[in-house]
């Protein structure tokens, strides 16, 4: 008897989430890596790992067609953006449910997605697309002041910043193009006008909203998620502007199949998309989900990938929160403590330290900065809230500086 075999396209944050519901499913997990020693979870054990160039499509269809007769290929994905549109055209070869790869590609390139769902009379900052330095300060100056300079194809507000000032401008400019940031193609610089307003998310499965999210990304001049509160509190006419205007963006770029994630903020003038991202949010956004409504986005996901029909119906209305930990300061990270104290608390659903003591910390000014997450659920937000922050005050931690160069 074979044995259904799930593909997934390297790993990353959800790459956990996605190896432990599809065993719930009775799949067996095979990741394609071009380095699994990367995911800490698959030398743990529990999902078998090929070595594969997963930038070769032709490598991968070989690898694929090389698999033991007794495994089935039930459904191919990906819990990381840059690999979707890739698990997209393996789907196709195989005649297998998945995204439509051309238009996961667009949305990946931010500029080519403003475009789009601008056209389309979506809400969209002002933006111009700049490919050297005089090209940014040209456009920081047209769109005017402060403004948002980012790489137009990345992840995690990788390269993502604040500028206050034309000196900001020009020194982030100075950090893309000059060696520090990594392309992976030539520099693309998305210069944009900075929206100012309540930050939300919203996840999609299919053409349905499934929830809006409060996302509180604290103080600039970077953008790394400190909190996530599900549902948001929203007048019925505001989730029904927001929900209307995230829709608009799947038929604008052809998305609709499988899951989606949006990023807007609620402006003077009402909801303004910051972006649209082909694929699930990362943790700990499905676990909220699923805490807040009762819909496993990740079950559901795969539920498609291997061709059954997924179930969107909400079991539940209860208030999820995170607190995401982030680290401090560069240096070493010497002790944690209270972990299994902040744990015990009635009412938290997880609490997770993502690095070792003993682990070296450089922090980036993105999401690699975050070091954990303590996530909590009850009836109510006041509630949810309060736990939370009951929970994190028994968690610290401590970071021992580098050794001063010469000491």
């Amino acid at each position: 008897m074979s044995r259904r075999t799930l593909i997934l396209l390297e790993g990353g944050v959800n790459g956990p989430l996605y190896v432990r519901a599809a065993q719930r499913l009775g799949l067996h997990p095979v990741t394609l890596s071009a380095d699994p020693t990367q995911y800490g979870y698959l030398a743990r054990g529990g999902c078998e790992a090929i070595r594969v160039d997963t930038d070769n499509l032709d490598a991968m269809i070989h690898e694929l067609s090389r698999l033991s007769p007794a495994s089935e290929i039930a459904g191919i994905t990906s819990a990381r953006e840059s690999a979707y549109a890739a698990a997209g055209k393996l789907c196709r070869h195989f005649g297998l449910p998945g995204p439509t790869p051309i238009a996961v590609e667009r949305c990946c390139d931010k500029f080519a997605q403003r475009q789009r769902i601008a056209a389309a009379g979506v809400p969209v900052p002002a933006y111009r697309l700049a490919t050297n330095a005089a090209d940014v300060a040209s456009s920081a100056a047209e769109i005017g002041l402060p403004v948002i300079v980012k790489p137009a194809v990345g992840i995690g507000s990788i390269g993502v910043r604040l500028c206050r000032d034309a000196d900001e401008v020009g020194e982030h400019t100075t950090y893309l193009l000059n060696g520090r940031h990594i392309w992976r193609s030539s520099p693309r610089i998305l210069v944009e006008e900075f929206a100012q307003g309540p930050h939300y998310s919203v996840e999609i499965m299919e053409n349905k909203v499934i929830g809006i999210g409060a996302a509180d990304f604290g103080s600039p001049p970077h953008f790394i998620c400190r909190e996530y509160v599900y549902s948001a509190f929203l007048a019925d006419d505001e989730h029904r502007c927001m929900a209307d205007v995230s829709l608009s963006c799947l038929q604008a770029l052809g998305l609709g199949w499988g899951p989606t994630n949006i990023d807007l903020r609620w402006t003077k003038f009402g909801p303004v998309v910051i972006e649209v991202n082909p694929r699930l949010a990362g943790t700990p956004i499905p676990q909220l989900v699923k805490l807040a409504y009762g819909v496993d986005l990740v079950i559901e996901h795969i539920k498609l990938v291997i061709g059954e029909q997924c179930d969107l119906r909400g079991t539940r209305s209860h208030a999820a929160a995170a607190r995401i930990l982030v680290a401090d300061r560069d240096g070493t990270l010497d002790a944690v403590s209270g972990v299994s104290r902040a744990a015990a608390v009635p009412g938290v659903a997880e609490v997770t330290f993502s690095i070792e003591p003993g682990t070296q910390i450089v922090r980036n000014g993105d999401y690699r900065d975050k070091i954990g997450h303590v996530i909590a659920a009850s009836p109510s937000v006041g509630e949810t809230t309060a736990i939370l922050q009951n929970a994190v005050s028994f968690i610290d931690w401590s970071i021992a500086p580098f050794p001063t160069v010469g000491a």
